[in-house]
């Protein structure tokens, strides 16, 4: 009742409505706050602010007495409805010369708050790379069956990518006290300010269960900065927002990326950085990757598919939960870890991690001894250790997580003979412990302090592949 009353208060202060229109977005600004709805079947009708302001009362009628509040998050709020008989949307408390968008739709809202987030690959000291929310998802493969056990090759290829791309903006700007809107119209606005330059932008599959992504390479960032970024798709929906934070001037690794064979790694890796480069952008692909370490892999994993294939591969004589190209894909995983090591640096934020001592046992890297405080998984390496065939200085490596050797050991056949260190016999000394797994009990599934190797605020604790 209180609603209604305040609908009709409102539209007795504002006598002249203006008629929407279906399946449109228009701009209006804080002089217009009273709309009449077409009638329709169904409809959604989205709100986006596209400037500060007090957050304003939304009241939408879908007929003389069905009356409903639309509250607003981050600038943007949804309703969906019947409209047979039409509708009334009215607006109270915009701040004067504030603007906003509405659209109607039959067939989905317009704007839209995207489910899944951009990811962070990582960063140098001016670099990124950066990753949109997945768009597509390529058909699942079917297990290979008894009597083909064909299984990818080591030095895979990626599939094409879909024919029909979704138009995609990334927002970088340095993180501000101030939340910013989660709106297309406010983050293409004078009121964001754009940071970095996209030296270049593709489609990239990490993996079938994450799906197609479109992998962006941004330059020209500030050292030691903490950045926010959101992607924007087909001009109205929203995607983020992430975060992330720059090393520090000194900070010497280089960034990988475009691996087919190992297509989750995107990250620093302890090599100077290469002879060429994409637009002054020195970065790391299969083309400049020293040939040593792409032999080594391939040959590497060459031999255990060989290896494993002499097995019953198929799921009707091997397991009815996993078969040989789960082994296999887990093997590759944890492989990229193993031969690209991680190198990184103690964040801004997050300076602390646990110093590994010989002489301890039962380490768990996420936490400090008497700590609540998650730490990354950071081990100190010394210039003259055989990990830095190619660069001649010491490092700070990102120990891959522990979960990279279990997820292996439960997915291969037990006579490979694959096993995994023990937390309590100074496993800690080549693998972060106790962030998706528990850390006390080896091999318990569950349990950990974060459950992911990194977070949406840029920490990363540990190499997941």
């Amino acid at each position: 009742m209180l609603l209604l009353c305040l609908l009709s208060l409102l539209l007795a202060t504002h006598a002249q409505q203006l008629r929407l229109s279906l399946n449109t977005v228009t701009r209006f600004d804080s002089s217009s706050s009273s709309f009449e709805v077409p009638p329709q079947d169904q409809l959604s009708i989205s709100i986006a602010l596209c400037s500060p302001s007090t957050p304003p009362r939304v009241i939408i009628s879908t007929d003389d007495l069905d009356v409903h509040e639309v509250i607003l998050k981050d600038g943007f709020g949804l309703f969906t409805g019947s409209f047979e008989n039409g509708g009334v949307i009215a607006l109270d408390g915009l701040s004067p010369g504030a603007s906003f968008e509405l659209g109607l739709s039959t067939n989905g809202p317009l704007h839209e708050i995207v489910s899944r987030d951009p990811l962070f690959g990582d960063s140098t000291n001016n670099q990124a790379i950066l990753f949109s929310h997945p768009f597509a998802f390529p058909p699942p493969t079917p297990p290979p069956q008894f009597p083909n056990y064909t299984l990818p090759a080591a030095n895979a290829t990626l599939p094409d990518p879909p024919s029909s791309l979704p138009n995609l903006t990334l927002i970088v700007s340095q993180t501000s006290n101030s939340p910013l809107l989660r709106t297309s119209c406010f983050l293409n606005s004078s009121a964001v300010k754009a940071e970095g330059k996209i030296i270049n932008s593709s489609s990239w599959l990490r993996s079938p269960e994450d799906g197609w992504r479109t992998e962006y390479l941004l330059a020209g960032l500030e050292p030691q900065t903490n950045y926010t970024a959101f992607i924007i798709q087909d001009d109205y929906k929203v995607s983020g927002p992430i975060y992330f934070f720059t090393k520090s001037t000194s900070f010497q690794c280089t960034l990988v990326h475009s691996l087919p064979y190992c297509p989750a790694t995107s990250y620093s890796i302890p090599l100077s950085p290469p002879s060429t480069s994409i637009g002054q952008f020195p970065i790391y692909d299969t083309t400049s990757l020293p040939r040593q370490l792409q032999d080594t892999f391939i040959r590497t994993l060459q031999n255990f598919t060989v290896a494993l294939s002499t097995f019953a591969c198929g799921r009707d004589f091997y397991s009815p939960v996993v078969g040989c190209e789960e082994c296999q894909k887990e093997y590759r995983k944890w492989l990229c870890t193993v031969v690209f090591p991680r190198c990184t640096e103690p964040s801004p934020g997050n300076p602390d991690f646990v110093v590994w001592d010989s002489s301890l046992n039962g380490v768990v890297n996420a936490q400090l001894p008497g700590s609540q405080t998650v730490v990354s998984a950071l081990l100190p390496m010394p210039s003259s250790s055989t990990q830095t065939p190619f660069m001649n200085q010491a490092y700070m490596k990102l120990l891959p997580c522990i979960e990279t050797c279990t997820s292996v050991d439960r997915a291969c056949p037990p006579f490979l003979q694959f096993r995994c260190p023990n937390s309590m016999f100074n496993g800690a000394a080549s693998y972060g412990f106790g962030y998706m797994d528990g850390g006390g009990l080896d091999g318990r599934w569950g349990g950990g302090v974060v459950d992911s190797a990194q977070d949406g605020w840029g920490n990363v604790w540990c190499n997941a592949g």
